[in-house]
């Protein structure tokens, strides 16, 4: 029986009996129950794909996995080793792309707080040119320098540097005999982006902000984990640039979204001596597997298609030390950080410093516990030849306003820059250089931003069961197109008789609906395809659910939370971008596929038509099908630009193409498209 029948359905089709909506008795005989009622009749939303889109992306990392392990086991010596940290090295700089220029840090103290066995000196600079970073930098007192330093990465703290498990390890550090510099995230802190005039959050702290200025930042070509990236950088430099700290000795630590920073730093920058990270390090196809999302920063563009994983942004330091910080009960599985800790381990073994790596898996859930710092502790002190440690000392925790660095707690009250200032800026810059493009050059430059794939046969189909639905027409064909290997687009037919068979043939021209969210309810509420029957009376109408709405919208990431910030949308959106293959190309490329299908039928002509989400798959395959002679969108994008410059903006990730605007922009494809009869609802 299939699970996704309504319970009258089911009924029907084992012959229990009727349900009929009304003020009459509904019966179902064999099972002996009557009784009167009004019941709502309304049929859940058809879904029968449901695990398609997680099984095919799980299924493109795990080749990518395999490709992965076969590379690194044909290392066989101290030079292959040496040529694959070259290698990865290389990679990981393409998929954060350059740094920014250097430009003056600007820093300054603004407040010293003196205890017994260090000072905290709150400081400001800027990463940037007006954009500024707050940190806490703690100096031992009673000793002799330089001193080694550490730089600390915030997780996913409210109040950032002041968290009540980051203190602790930056207190113990220059306790230890290290200058220790914490500096709030972006987003975190005194650092939030989106504040109302009382300087309070308007979108949340920490996940809604990074995801809101970083889902954004792809459209111009910018990545937010490598703008993190560059303020642990410019930490770093701080750090150097002090008389107090031995250049000989730079570490990186961090926990959660700091043990990101601290994974992604130890392969960007040749300057760190040793690296622990904590609670990140696994590898991407557990985390996929496991259906966990993570934030923008947590996910680089073309990172899976470079053939790298968590393991090979530590491998990019090796032989330097480095330990990986897990834990037993984390929902980063453990699993993947030990599979992460053996491939380190081979390599250090080949480049002569197997004790350079270590593992160390704490007994409790995710957090930055007392078991990992002292790992942390008794790891770094062997690096820089201090004395073990056997116990953290009792911290200190002090109030967030003790280790404020501006006079409001946000750096927004001294007019800091936003990561969407720099956004809207860049969007305007490209407008500016950016020339109209048409004709073979859009359709080239559509084809490579998008990454769509070569197909010159007609896609396989599948004829599925016919579901009776409240549909404007009295009978419903529903297919199941494969567009790729693995992956299914459906397509409903519309008919006014029954059709249990392949598509119509010969008939010459067809309507097809690329639907918003789901083709099954827009085919009982959408004005606009009522009125595209209308209008066409007699000509084949077909309405379209592309990859991972509808039909196939993903049941992963937790219920309801498809459409949600940190919702299966963005969860495949993302790994979309880590494959180098946007989402919503590959959406355009389900139409396209579609296109080709009717074609071989014989529906040569057709009126392609979309409502939202369904508008830019639609709009681009318009572009590039020749057998698209008219073109309806509903409720449709003016621009990417005008979404790269708008605080508020509302379009998810799944609409988003990295890098499109420094080749071109939706008003080209409408111009593209003015001899196809174009109409914006």
């Amino acid at each position: 029986m299939n699970p996704d029948l309504s319970r009258r359905e089911c009924l029907q089709a084992i012959g229990l009996g009727v349900w009929t909506a009304g003020a009459v008795p509904f019966t179902w005989p064999l099972l002996g129950i009557a009784q009167e009622s009004k019941p709502t009749v309304t049929l859940p939303p058809l879904n029968r794909f449901s695990r398609v889109v997680q099984d095919w992306f799980v299924d493109q990392v795990r080749s990518i996995e395999e490709r992965i392990l076969a590379e690194q086991a044909a290392l066989k010596t101290k030079a292959d080793a040496e040529a694959y940290v070259r290698k990865v090295q290389e990679k990981i700089r393409k998929c954060f792309g350059p740094e920014p220029e250097r430009t003056p840090l600007n820093a300054r103290v603004t407040k010293v707080v003196e205890r017994e066995q260090y000072r905290i000196e709150n400081v400001i600079f800027e990463s940037r040119p007006g954009f500024l970073v707050t940190a806490n930098a703690y100096v031992p007192k009673n000793r002799q320098g330089p001193f080694p330093g550490v730089v600390g990465s915030c997780g996913h703290s409210a109040n950032g540097k002041a968290g009540d498990a980051y203190q602790p390890f930056a207190q113990t550090l220059a306790k230890l005999g290290y200058v220790s510099l914490i500096f709030d995230p972006i987003g975190q802190g005194e650092r939030l982006q989106y504040v109302d005039e009382q300087l309070k959050p308007k979108r949340g702290i920490g996940v809604a902000e990074h995801l809101h200025a970083g889902n954004q930042q792809f459209l111009v070509g910018e990545f937010f984990g490598a703008w993190r990236a560059w303020d642990g950088i410019r930490a770093l430099d701080y750090l150097l640039s002090r008389d107090d700290v031995d250049p000989k000795h730079a570490g990186i630590t961090g926990n959660s979204g700091g043990g990101t920073m601290t994974t992604w730093l130890c392969g960007l920058d040749h300057r760190w001596t040793m690296g622990a990270p904590g609670c990140f390090v696994t590898t991407f196809r557990r985390n996929l597997e496991n259906e966990l999302p993570a934030d923008t920063e947590q996910c680089p563009p073309r990172v899976l298609a470079e053939g790298l994983d968590h393991s090979d942004f530590l491998t990019a330091m090796a032989p330097k030390p480095v330990i990986i910080l897990a834990k037993e009960r984390d929902y980063f599985d453990v699993r993947g950080a030990t599979e992460a800790y053996l491939r380190l381990k081979r390599i250090y073994s080949l480049l002569g410093q197997p004790d350079n790596v270590q593992l160390q898996v704490g007994p409790t859930e995710h957090g930055y516990s007392v078991e990992n710092r002292e790992a942390m502790y008794r790891f770094f002190n062997r690096a820089v030849g201090l004395p073990t440690i056997e116990s953290e000392p009792e911290p200190t925790i002090e109030k967030d306003d003790t280790l404020q660095c501006t006079p409001k707690g946000q750096v927004a009250g001294l007019k800091s820059r936003t990561v969407f200032s720099f956004t809207s800026e860049k969007s305007r810059d490209l407008s500016a250089k950016r020339k109209p493009l048409g004709g073979e050059d859009l359709k080239t430059g559509l084809r490579d931003v998008l990454k769509l794939p070569m197909a010159d046969t007609s896609p396989e189909y599948r004829i599925l069961r016919t579901i009776k639905r409240n549909y404007p027409k009295p009978h419903a064909t529903h297919y199941a197109v494969e567009t790729e290997p693995n992956m299914l687009a459906v397509v409903t037919l519309l008919g006014d008789k029954p059709h249990y068979s392949r598509p119509p043939n010969n008939v010459g021209r067809a309507v097809l609906y690329v639907a918003h969210q789901s083709a099954d309810e827009e085919l009982t509420n959408e004005p606009l395809i009522r009125e595209l029957l209308a209008a066409e009376p007699g000509v084949a109408f077909y309405a379209l659910d592309v990859r991972g709405i509808g039909e196939s919208r993903p049941d992963t990431c937790g219920a309801d939370q498809f459409a949600r910030p940190y919702g299966s949308d963005f969860f495949y959106s993302a790994h979309s971008i880590m494959l180098d293959r946007p989402y919503v190309g590959q959406k355009t490329f389900d139409v396209l596929r579609v296109l080709d299908w009717l074609s071989s039928f014989g529906q040569r002509e057709v009126h392609l038509a979309a409502k939202g989400w369904g508008t830019l798959p639609a709009l681009f395959s318009a572009v590039l099908a020749k057998t698209v002679t008219q073109v309806t969108l509903k409720e449709s994008l003016d621009s990417y630009a005008s979404l790269a410059e708008d605080e508020d903006y509302n379009w998810p990730l799944s609409s988003f193409v990295p890098g499109v605007l420094s080749r071109f922009d939706l008003p080209d494809c409408y111009r593209e498209l003015g001899g196809k009869k174009l109409r914006r609802v």
